[in-house]
């Protein structure tokens, strides 16, 4: 037995370098800086006595020591994985753990779960939210439902809805004249440069103005009157019924595709089916018929809804 193992971190930093060959690719899967990943490698080659790769510029290459501690840690990382999904066994009944973004939580999910709620009355639900994509083969997820999902291993992927975007305002900033109205911008599909690409209409938004890389936080600050904003038709729904946001223009263009991945362990849990069937029924119909035509029949299992 070792009397020091290396910390975990350090053999999940090696790993990923030496999968990807790069410091920098790793330090992005990992979520962590190139300078970090660097560090744990050369705390891991100190504590090993010995390089594990070579350094050629910006990419890397294993030596004969990291090619053999490779085929090790990628074995133990796929043991811890797997011990930590057994223990799924030993969760609380009717427990449901779900992962989405914090602005489908709070714009959409959260607004609705008392009704799922009276539905489920004896449902544990844990709702965890994230910025980025959970890894499902990693974490004791049930369903993920968000937009950015891939296919993952383990896992169903169905696509439930394919978004719409629009701008809009609060109702008090359409007596502001156009050229005074503050433009707020958000990240990827809502960015004010989707609208121009796909023929939207000008309506006084400008390249500057307020930038928001958070889509809830977005649609927070056009609800309260700050600006202009193109906004999720999914996630603004509830704003407009609230009178909270008008549209500034009929006109819509494609936003982001929303699909949820389920466990394949979690698959036939009459929970987790009772979950999803409420969720498709409380989705829009016309989108999810949209969505229904751009992927392929859901896979054979337990879940077909």
């Amino acid at each position: 037995m070792l009397k020091h193992w290396p910390p975990l971190n350090a053999l999940r930093g090696f790993e990923a370098a030496a999968r990807l060959g790069s410091f920098h690719r790793a330090a992005e899967e990992l979520h962590l800086t190139q300078s970090a990943i660097s560090q744990q490698i050369r705390g891991l080659e100190a504590s090993l006595q010995q390089p594990l790769f070579f350094r050629q510029g910006r990419s890397v290459t294993l030596t004969d020591a990291g090619i053999d501690l490779l085929e090790t840690t990628q074995s133990l990382l796929r043991q811890l994985a797997s011990g930590i999904r057994r223990l799924d066994q030993y969760r609380k009944p009717n427990q449901l753990i779900v992962n989405t973004s914090p602005a489908f939580a709070r714009h959409w999910l959260v607004p609705r779960l008392a009704t799922f709620h009276r539905l489920h009355p004896d449902a544990d639900l844990w709702l965890l939210t994230s910025e980025d994509a959970p890894d499902m083969t990693t974490q004791t997820l049930d369903v993920a439902i968000r937009d950015d999902l891939d296919s993952q291993a383990q896992c169903q992927h169905r696509v439930l809805l394919q978004d719409r975007l629009y701008p809009a305002c609060h109702p008090a900033l359409l007596a502001t004249p156009v050229h005074e109205r503050l433009t707020l911008h958000g990240e990827r599909e809502m960015d004010w440069s989707q609208w121009q690409v796909q023929g939207g209409a000008d309506v006084g938004q400008r390249r500057e103005g307020m930038n928001f890389s958070e889509p809830g936080q977005l649609l927070d600050a056009a609800c309260q009157g700050l600006g202009i904003a193109l906004v999720s038709e999914l996630l603004a729904a509830r704003a407009c019924d609230q009178g909270l946001l008008q549209p500034l223009d009929e006109a819509r263009v494609r936003g982001p595709r929303w699909s949820w991945l389920v466990h394949e362990d979690s698959a036939a849990d009459p929970l987790v089916i009772s979950f999803c069937e409420w969720l498709l029924a409380s989705l829009p119909a016309e989108a999810t018929s949209a969505a229904a035509r751009l992927t392929a029949a859901s896979a054979n299992g337990a879940i077909t809804a």
